[in-house]
């Protein structure tokens, strides 16, 4: 197991939600993570890492596998304007690769949001630290392990 995956692990059983981690052929996009598991591509919750202009801070945004953030929406809420976070970036402030981002289990803190979207359906699919690797949980404990606010930030 990769120490990001173990990271995630070790994040949700201090969160008390117990899951199991599901390897996927490839799971770098929302598309194949929901052909992998099953599901309906929105029941894949996405997250896109953008950085503050101001700040040069990482800031999450978990929405819907089908749903695009809008970046205007998505400025608003941050307070500041965003640009594309590079990897660089997104490796330094969560400690995962593109394509692996898990909504929890970060090396440091990040202001997160969620799209209210997820939480219509009574089981979601995130990343668990790996391009491969994802893991079931009902939407209300995403908001909880991942500190995020529900919010409007979608096209």
């Amino acid at each position: 197991m990769s120490k990001s995956m173990k990271r995630v692990s070790r994040a949700l059983a201090d969160a008390g939600i117990e899951v199991e981690i599901v390897e996927l052929g490839t799971a770098r996009t929302a598309q194949e993570a929901a052909e992998g598991v099953g599901c309906h591509l929105d029941q894949i919750a996405k997250s896109i890492i953008f950085a503050g202009e101001t700040s040069g801070e990482a800031l999450l945004f978990l929405t819907a596998g089908g749903n695009m953030v809008d970046q205007a929406k998505a400025s608003a809420l941050a307070g500041e304007p965003l640009c594309k976070a590079d990897a660089a970036l997104i490796r330094a402030q969560t400690g995962f690769a593109i394509g692996g981002v898990a909504p929890l289990g970060h090396l440091n803190p990040i202001r997160a949001w969620t799209d209210p979207k997820l939480l219509t359906f009574e089981r979601i699919w995130a990343a668990a630290g790996t391009p491969h690797h994802v893991f079931a949980l009902n939407p209300a404990d995403l908001l909880r392990i991942s500190g995020s606010q529900q919010a409007d930030f979608v096209q």
